[in-house]
């Protein structure tokens, strides 16, 4: 669980309702009909936007910027020294059926097993990084339609609200709902956006970033398997990209 994300999202809502009941009452900032042309609008838009199986799937995603599937990397290394250690001695085949932390580690691991030299396994591993930046690109773009759609959606309520004002300036009583709708959309428009939505895409973009890190790093421990490095260099080697504290961990356990 990202405390962060739960916490930021929670904290800013807080605020805004906190200022809103400032007021004394949030009764006049909800609208049925401003939160159907915002919330409805932006939902069929992005619908239209993107694939089905990507406006499906992009759901899932955004519940990844509160539950992220980040992973300990000192975790990974010290399997993967473990496993160096035992190729080095045993052989390849030794690695067979091995525990590893992820699904990329073991891929990775099983073409080693399989008789694979370092580079098809770098081919092959690099071609899977690939295809795992596209599907989170995909993803993310779809979450950041939600940043350019909303606003549109809330100018358009806007332009809505203003329509009915207009037409109805002779009956005092139409006007303060028309201009509520007029305003709340706009209003709702810029919550979505900023507020939800353009933090979830830059968290996203991150964990995104962290996740390539993370692979090319048990990549570069693959690797020196593959080549029959001493446990020692693929630990010095895998090491020295971690923060000070962490390489002072291994130098330790060294």
């Amino acid at each position: 669980m990202d405390i962060a994300s739960i916490v930021g999202l929670i904290g800013a809502c807080g605020m805004i309702i906190g200022a809103m009941l400032a007021g004394g009452a949030l009764g006049p900032f909800v609208d049925t009909a401003s939160i159907l042309i915002v919330i409805g609008g932006t939902f069929f838009a992005v619908m239209y936007q993107a694939p089905l199986a990507v406006f499906l799937g992009h759901f899932g995603a955004m519940g990844k910027t509160f539950f992220p599937p980040v992973k300990p990397m000192e975790g990974m290394i010290e399997r993967m020294i473990e496993l160096a250690s035992m190729a080095r001695k045993d052989g390849m085949m030794a690695l067979e059926g091995q525990e590893t932390p992820d699904k990329f580690f073991a891929k990775g691991m099983q073409l080693l097993v399989d008789g694979a030299d370092e580079a098809k396994l770098v081919g092959q591993m690099e071609a899977e990084i690939d295809a795992m930046k596209v599907r989170h690109a995909s993803m993310q773009g779809c979450v950041n339609s939600w940043v350019d759609l909303a606003p549109a959606m809330g100018m358009i309520g806007t332009l809505i609200g203003l329509v009915l004002m207009l037409g109805n300036m002779g009956d005092p009583k139409s006007i303060g709902p028309a201009m509520a709708v007029a305003l709340l959309t706009t209003l709702y428009g810029a919550f979505v956006a900023n507020v939800m939505f353009n933090p979830m895409v830059k968290k996203l973009e991150g964990f995104t970033e962290f996740e390539v890190n993370y692979r090319k790093f048990v990549l570069e421990g693959l690797r020196g398997i593959a080549r029959s490095d001493s446990p020692r260099n693929i630990q010095d080697q895998m090491a020295a990209t971690l923060p000070p504290k962490l390489q002072a961990k291994f130098e330790i356990a060294a």
